[in-house]
């Protein structure tokens, strides 16, 4: 008997040992070993000057042991609840047992995650209801049993885990570019600069390897392995906070005044292609990104396509002097606002005689524009449309860009309707964010610049690690056509244009206004509409050295629609608080008064504001 006891001892130890070593050693490791990912801290999303539009803060996970709270889930559950801003049948629900099957064995659950993302003050409060929670209290006449039993449920019944909390400190500014992260995981990016840069800003995780014993405490003498995390690296964005705040508190007036659907702008720094601010309203606030309707969360200037109306005329204008087939000085017969073509009839919104090239713009001219399209032709025209980047994306820096629409123009065309509508900015869609790239190329000598909004990425201690530079696309035209059209925007705000007084006062001021009728809504009919447009203003200054391109649209503005009545005031009202705030130099000298008015000294700016002082609106 002590013989067969022995062998069958020996047999038991070698499968222990031997036959199921591997299985076992596997179990034991599973009990006495733990592995714990250390997550990095997310990068913070700074502005030009340095100041926080998005960091990351110390938070929990809030879980319970749902075996430990089995018999006292309604008292926890009623203590918890406004500590927690939820509601007891939501923590009910948590705390009720989920039996599972693993490797053959059914096993109730111990892992329940009650709530993310709490701050450390939540956490503490949460602890200090469980611990003074009076029915977990033991009694006096309580068995050991059940007074080490509820010391359990106060110690591991709730419990916590490291966590991340992202935070916008200035909820709506600039929340287009910045973007935001995903409510479940901090780590995802699902908008703006949280979305494009999200790999950079995550960081690399580290792990820490230890022993355990059976109270699942760690034996600090047996650890392994420690890894530690690298944290995100901070993106440093060319936006300039107040610059970005002047900009959002005229786009609000502007949202009250007029009630459009939607007003955008833009700030580019011509000669870089630098982004110094872009707004779109209606906003969001992204650490709410949910409560908001959808189409609040769209950056507008690079995912809505529109027809731009004659903002767009500058293309075909600076195309038709960069192949010297017009000068400014040539003349075109604008035919009392009336020109027939391709049996189609085309207006001005003002009768015109004869207009030079230059008055083109200034005035705004359909039909003038439209006759030097055809005098450039289809084929240059069209690739004069693709040099300024229509029909590709900007390839700025944050996702949901749309490209344009544009058809190709081929010989085959120049009899069509669409060689005069182009021209004026029908039969074409195209992005904000296109167009005051493209004004951006004329001011920039005919330099089309890649949109930049991110300068650098830097660690935590100021290193850099990477340096963003500045990136010339194409030169689409010569730097004496960009100069010729300098010339005939200048015009645009002079007294004569359709922007007249728009001027700023020290500054020589360029730009352009543009009117579009929006395309008829479906079940509408076919063509325009006579009531819905597309307003905006783009214009840089000062004009011959310029420092800042400001681009403003409204989408459906209501009293009053012309670009020169809705678009153009506020851009000016921008760039007059920009140039202070930057400190730009002027190039105009103050006008001295007169009897209390303007003497008119130099040209260009303000000068139409003592010689005209009621112009006649003039719009396209």
């Amino acid at each position: 008997m002590l013989c067969l006891a022995l062998g069958l001892l020996s047999i038991q130890l070698v499968n222990l040992q031997v036959l199921r070593h591997d299985e076992l050693l596997a179990k034991a490791r599973k009990n006495t070993r733990q592995t714990t990912i250390r997550l990095p801290m997310r990068g913070q999303i700074r502005d030009m000057r340095g100041n926080v539009l998005a960091t990351s803060l110390g938070g929990k996970v809030v879980c319970a042991d749902p075996t430990l709270l089995a018999n006292h889930a309604v008292e926890v559950a009623r203590a918890l609840a406004p500590v927690l801003h939820t509601n007891e049948a939501y923590l009910l629900a948590k705390f009720k047992p989920q039996i599972r099957s693993v490797d053959k064995r059914l096993v109730t659950n111990s892992y329940a995650v009650l709530a993310r993302r709490v701050s450390m003050e939540v956490w503490r409060d949460v602890t200090n209801t469980m611990a003074n929670l009076e029915d977990l209290k033991p009694h006096q006449k309580m068995p050991p049993a059940q007074t080490n039993f509820l010391a359990a449920i106060r110690r591991r019944g709730i419990y916590s885990q490291e966590d991340q909390i992202r935070v916008y400190p200035r909820p709506t500014l600039g929340a287009h570019v910045v973007g935001y992260v995903d409510h479940e995981d901090i780590q995802a990016g699902v908008a703006g600069i949280e979305a494009s840069y999200n790999k950079a800003l995550t960081g690399v995780a580290g792990w820490r390897q230890t022993e355990i014993d059976f109270s699942h405490r760690e034996m600090v003498p047996f650890r392994d392995q420690e890894v530690e995390a690298q944290d995100g690296l901070n993106v440093v964005l060319t936006i300039d906070s107040g610059l970005q705040y002047i900009v959002e508190s005229e786009l609000e007036d502007a949202m009250r005044e007029h009630s459009p659907i939607s007003v955008s702008c833009t700030v580019v720094r011509p000669a870089t292609g630098e982004i110094l601010a872009m707004s779109t309203l209606p906003s969001y606030d992204p650490n709410t990104p949910g409560l908001f309707p959808a189409e609040f969360l769209r950056n507008r200037n690079i995912t809505d396509l529109a027809e731009p109306g004659s903002t767009f005329k500058i293309v075909v204008i600076s195309a038709a002097l960069n192949e010297h087939v017009a000068r400014l000085s040539d003349s075109y017969d604008c035919g009392n606002g009336t020109f027939y073509f391709a049996r189609r009839t085309l207006h001005d919104a003002h009768r015109h005689g004869t207009l030079t090239v230059e008055g083109i713009i200034a005035k705004s001219s359909n039909i003038g524009a439209a006759k030097v399209a055809l005098k450039l032709g289809p084929e240059r025209m069209y690739q004069y449309i693709l040099g300024y980047g229509f029909g590709e994306p900007t390839g700025i820096p944050i996702p949901g860009e749309a490209q344009s629409i544009l058809h190709k123009l081929t010989a085959e065309d120049r009899n069509k309707v669409a060689m005069v509508q182009i021209p004026m900015g029908q039969g074409i869609a195209v992005t904000p964010l296109q167009m005051v790239m493209a004004m951006s190329a004329m001011a920039n000598q005919g330099r089309l610049m890649r949109p930049m909004l991110v300068n650098r990425l830097e660690r935590n201690d100021g290193v850099v690690v990477a340096r963003l530079q500045p990136e010339v696309i194409r030169q689409v035209v010569s730097p004496e056509a960009a100069r010729e059209m300098v010339q005939a925007l200048k015009s645009v705000v002079g007294p004569e244009g359709t922007a007249a007084r728009m001027g700023l006062e020290n500054y020589t001021t360029a730009g352009k206004t543009g009117t579009a009728q929006k395309v008829n809504r479906k079940g509408e009919g076919r063509g325009y509409s006579h009531d819905r447009y597309f307003s905006s203003f783009i214009g840089f200054f000062p004009a011959d050295k310029p420092e800042l391109c400001i681009s403003v649209v409204l989408d459906e503005p209501k009293d009053g629609h012309m670009g020169s009545q809705v678009a153009a005031p506020v851009f000016k009202r921008i760039a007059q608080r920009a140039a202070s705030y930057l400190n730009i130099p002027p190039d105009l000298q103050p006008a001295p008064r007169i009897r209390g008015t303007l003497a008119a000294t130099g040209t260009g700016t303000g000068v139409g504001e003592a010689i005209n002082p009621d112009p006649a609106n003039r719009e396209e």
